[in-house]
């Protein structure tokens, strides 16, 4: 499956639960996308499986 799929992740600075677009079509992925609430700089790591699932993972900066 491609596409865009929202989720829902929680900031791990602020804790705050926002919402992201994943681009499902890319299997794997790392990028930084600035918190909608704190303005931080989040690490997404992302994995999309055959079925088109993407599972997100978030850390800081530090981690």
């Amino acid at each position: 499956m491609s596409g865009l799929d929202e989720q829902s992740v929680q900031c791990p600075y602020c804790g705050e639960m926002i919402d992201v677009l994943i681009d499902c079509s890319v299997p794997q992925q790392r990028y930084i996308e600035d918190c909608q609430v704190c303005c931080q700089p989040i690490n997404f790591d992302v994995s999309v499986d055959q079925e088109g699932a993407a599972a997100v993972w978030v850390t800081h900066d530090n981690e």
